[in-house]
């Protein structure tokens, strides 16, 4: 009977696929999907900006007289004279060898004006970004389990004005109250006129500078976290686990802490990595109203221009930071959900 049985069970098992397969299949479709979009936005960085109207070597006339032939001297030497096809081709040479070409305005490569002003943006957003996260999930997982109170009521709605408030005018408003009326905090830029001279001093004057900023991308996106956050928990409080945990003996503090807040996470999880790219991209505008140097000022110098290269440049690394921060959301939601791995 054993001897029937074997190759069946032989076949069986010969048959079923390896438990790493799925994991690798997902892994490589998601990368597909985020070179496949990687290659779009490459696409539309080139042909979307040559739609842009203004003429960048007549703003440039502006500037300093140039007679027709030196205008004319001047396309060429730029590249703007040149057929479609191949400055599209310069383009994807400059893209895919991280060069992005010279500035027209600033008359550098790209590349190096990226990474001067890359950590900048970097060190107001992922401050924003670790204020917005904490304060987020706090208020939210309070707010769920005081369902119905004081606390509850106020958090939300003061979650929901902010999350309705225009980014630019929140700023505007911080930026004439504290800044122009009050004089609590320097109304631009990140160091002072006259910096001072010693590492602590000069760490307080960067801090002064990130206050209103930081502010105001905290508030405006701190209230998804507490929005989802509350949602979720709320719909876990509900389930049976919880009923049992208390029934071992646990307290609501630890009921809530070790089950529920955990299971909660887990859509928070994934709305965490997704904006933290839509975060760094859209510091456009805050680094624009409070003259912050960082890549959302460079790109609104580059609007202005038009300055080609340099806009073809940072869209491709804003759109780059999003593209990955999505592809990280998937791969860790799929760690640290066991219903999408076995799905």
């Amino acid at each position: 009977m054993s001897t029937a049985l074997t190759p069946t069970v032989a076949a069986q098992e010969t048959d079923e696929p390896p438990r790493g397969v799925p994991a690798i299949r997902y892994l490589l479709s998601k990368l597909g999907g985020a070179a496949i979009s990687m290659v779009l936005v490459i696409l539309l960085g080139f042909f979307a900006f040559k739609l842009i109207p203004g003429d960048p070597v007549a703003r440039m006339a502006k500037e300093r007289p140039m007679s027709a032939a030196q205008m004319d001297q001047l396309r060429e030497q730029l590249g703007l004279n040149k057929p479609m096809i191949v400055q599209f081709w310069n383009y994807l040479v400059n893209v895919f060898t991280l060069n992005f070409g010279d500035s027209y305005v600033y008359k550098q490569s790209v590349a190096s004006l990226i990474g001067e002003y890359f950590w900048n943006t970097i060190l107001l957003t992922g401050t924003a970004a670790v204020i917005a996260i904490a304060l987020g999930l706090w208020l939210g997982q309070r707010s769920a389990w005081k369902h119905g109170s004081w606390f509850d009521r106020i958090t939300s709605g003061t979650s929901l004005v902010f999350w309705s408030v225009p980014t630019f005018w929140l700023a505007l408003l911080l930026l004439m109250v504290f800044g122009g009326s009050l004089h609590w905090f320097p109304t631009g830029g990140m160091t002072s006129p006259s910096p001072p001279t010693g590492t602590f001093d000069k760490v307080l004057d960067v801090a002064s500078h990130m206050v209103l900023p930081v502010i105001t991308m905290v508030a405006v996106v701190y209230a998804q976290y507490v929005m989802v956050m509350r949602a979720s928990l709320i719909e876990e409080m509900s389930a049976d686990y919880l009923t049992t945990a208390r029934a071992k003996g646990l307290r609501e503090d630890k009921v809530r802490s070790r089950h529920a807040v955990p299971n909660a996470l887990l859509p928070t999880v994934t709305l965490v990595f997704m904006h933290i790219g839509g975060l760094i991209a859209g510091a456009v505008t805050v680094e624009t109203v409070f003259s912050w140097p960082g890549l959302g000022k460079l790109t609104y110098e580059a609007i202005s221009g038009p300055d080609l290269p340099l806009l073809q440049g940072t869209f491709v690394v804003f759109s780059a930071i999003i593209i990955v921060t999505n592809l990280l959301a998937d791969l860790v939601y799929r760690q640290l959900d066991p219903r999408v791995r076995t799905a």
